[in-house]
């Protein structure tokens, strides 16, 4: 269910006939939906509305989804879904690569999208509902979901939502090792179908921001097996 807000979702796909599919199972649950049918406007009605969410398809008139997806992550960090007929494997890392959070492939179950968008908003948009604090410190790094924000030399750092959710997750569980696959079903959860090199793409972009930040801890690659954030034990 959405939450008290109605929270905004741009749909931007050149098919009219997915937008009105779409606005019809997202408004009956809860949710008010934005439209449109090319890239350019994609990216001014993004500007004007702000919208909570966008799903977003690659094969679009003037600017495609790529550009689209590149244009809304140099301003904000609102979740991105592509839906898109391009299923292959370097499409979906590409739009990983440029900051989306999830990727459905074309055709799709109205319900299965509803469900992913549903996942996102409960890890996005009710982090303020829950009462326990979400924030883990280490030298230099401070990561808090309560407010999404990633703080590297008590500077803000631009971060996606998945990102974050990753990198809260293994810092949480210090020095504990996870395959790709555990990483899937605690971050991403089971609405999603993709494959593990999801993960890797997004500890790709995760040591981008965190290279040289402190040798007391670092996301360390543990050959044949997965990831750990791997931390200096306090005395």
């Amino acid at each position: 269910m959405a939450n008290d807000k109605n929270p905004k979702v741009l749909i931007v796909d050149d098919d009219k006939n997915i937008c009105d599919l779409l606005r019809l199972y997202l408004e009956k649950d809860g949710y008010s939906v934005l439209l449109c049918h090319d890239g350019d406007d994609a990216v001014v009605k993004f500007k004007a509305l702000s919208p909570d969410m966008v799903l977003l398809d690659i094969m679009l008139p003037g600017k495609d989804g790529w550009q689209v997806c590149r244009e809304i992550r140099k301003i904000s960090n609102v979740p991105i879904i592509m839906i898109t007929a391009k299923g292959e494997t370097i499409d979906k890392v590409i739009g990983l690569e440029l900051g989306a959070d999830d990727y459905i492939v074309k055709p799709f179950d109205a319900k299965e999208v509803i469900a992913r968008i549903n996942a996102v908003t409960r890890r996005v948009g009710t982090g303020m509902a829950e009462p326990e604090s979400k924030e883990v410190h280490y030298d230099k790094l401070s990561v808090n979901m309560d407010s999404y924000e990633l703080k590297v030399n008590g500077k803000n750092i631009d971060t996606p939502p998945k990102e974050l959710e990753l990198l809260y997750y293994l810092a949480s569980n210090p020095n504990r090792v996870y395959t790709r696959d555990q990483l899937l079903d605690e971050v991403w959860g089971f609405e999603y179908y993709g494959d593990s090199r999801t993960i890797d793409v997004h500890i790709k972009r995760l040591r981008e921001k965190l290279e040289g930040v402190s040798d007391k801890w670092t996301l360390k690659t543990v050959w044949g097996v997965g990831y750990k954030f791997e931390a200096e034990e306090e005395e």
